[in-house]
């Protein structure tokens, strides 16, 4: 666990390692130049904004294996004062309440959630709703992320169904509210606070996880607890989360409405700069599939073949085919699906690639869900820049 007096200090007066000062990488988008930047507990990664800390995956990481190690995954805070001091969250002091519509009010300790209730485990990406939002066009406003805001990581937790239990849902209960640790700045600023629906708080797959990828939460992914909602976007995995409040009526709050919602439509989209006449909250995540083992501009060998790799996830019904062209959409083949490790996790393929002359080549990869959504060719927009899904192109030229 990081020494609190050492990463509070940090944290307070506004100083953060960096590596590399002068170590800018450009993301293929206007303004897209990030500096690489070492946070606690983080190699370097690409730095959108300061305070709150944003920080983004450099893309070649998700080469490294299926699962992204803790020291590479992003980062996402709304509120300045985040994350909160390391003075508040240890586990002396930290407790998690459970309150609002319940038979018996409740507070735990992290031992006791530990203790108390049967551990549970699952696999699952973590997308931000914005991932990939600096590609839009027409640009929106937000953060202009690459495609760095997600991570799959394995987590550890216990089940939010049982904490409930526990503490006896009343009768007429509609939604469950969490509010994590993070602060705003001024009182005019809403806390960031997220609610969902009753009947999804109880499927039993949603956890208060307090590990990722067989250690201790890292603290600016949310130490010593934070939701996980496998299949949802990041929006939902509410950080340092320490209260719990089942509510008898539909939450109003700020970042449920008129925050994080998408146009109410079966594309969740709308023509590049109108505005939806409806919409919904964000909740799932749809169809994505990147490659990862070449990066846009790669050299590669006329004649020899090499392989082509790459992820695919959605969200929560599994990924049943990959299909790879390497004519730029002429023709295509079916990639070879790796090792299933759940159907929230990152999916990993293969596939051969030989060109067979010198030149430009584009290789496209498209996937498709065991209910058979997939991806468009063309990218659909909506004024906020969420769930962007489009069949993705790298260009590659063989010599």
């Amino acid at each position: 666990m990081l020494r609190a007096s050492a990463v509070s200090a940090g944290v307070l007066a506004g100083q953060w390692s960096t590596h590399g000062a002068d170590e800018i990488v450009t993301l293929p988008f206007e303004n897209g130049g990030r500096p690489l930047v070492k946070y606690p507990q983080k190699r370097p990664l690409l730095r959108l904004t300061a305070r709150p800390p944003q920080l983004e995956t450099p893309f070649s990481v998700f080469d490294e294996g299926v699962l992204t190690p803790n020291d590479a995954f992003f980062v996402r805070y709304h509120l300045t004062l985040s994350p909160p001091s390391m003075d508040v969250l240890g586990p002396e002091k930290f407790r998690v309440q459970v309150k609002g519509a319940v038979n018996k009010p409740l507070t735990f300790s992290l031992a006791e959630l530990k203790s108390n209730f049967e551990p549970s485990e699952v696999v699952a990406v973590n997308q931000c709703s914005g991932n990939s939002r600096g590609f839009f066009q027409p640009r929106v406003p937000g953060g202009q992320l690459g495609h760095g805001a997600m991570g799959n990581a394995k987590w550890r937790g216990v089940r939010l169904k049982d904490v409930l239990a526990k503490a006896g849902v009343a009768a007429g209960a509609k939604q469950v509210a969490f509010n994590g640790m993070d602060a705003p700045l001024t009182p005019q600023t809403p806390d960031f606070t997220k609610a969902i629906e009753l009947d999804h708080a109880l499927d039993g797959e949603i956890l208060l996880a307090y590990e990722m990828n067989g250690e201790a939460l890292p603290w600016l992914n949310g130490f010593p607890l934070r939701l996980v909602v496998p299949g949802y976007y990041g929006t939902y995995w509410v950080k340092h989360v320490h209260e719990i409040t089942v509510l008898d009526e539909v939450f109003t709050g700020f970042w449920n409405n008129p925050a994080y919602r998408i146009p109410d439509n079966s594309c969740a989209c709308v023509e590049p700069g109108t505005t939806p006449k409806k919409t919904v909250p964000i909740t799932r995540l749809n169809v994505r599939s990147f490659i990862t083992s070449f990066a846009d501009g790669a050299q590669v060998k006329t004649g020899v073949a090499t392989a082509v790799r790459g992820i695919a996830f959605d969200g929560g019904y599994g990924i049943r085919e990959v299909v790879v062209s390497d004519d730029g959409g002429k023709t295509w083949r079916e990639a070879e699906l790796d090792k299933d490790l759940g159907k929230y996790s990152f999916r990993q393929w293969t596939i051969p690639f030989r060109p067979a002359r010198a030149g430009n080549h584009e290789l496209k990869v498209k996937a498709t869900n065991r209910t058979g959504q997939s991806q468009p060719f063309e990218p659909l927009w909506n004024p906020a820049g969420y769930m962007r899904n489009v069949v993705e192109t790298v260009r590659v030229t063989a010599a």
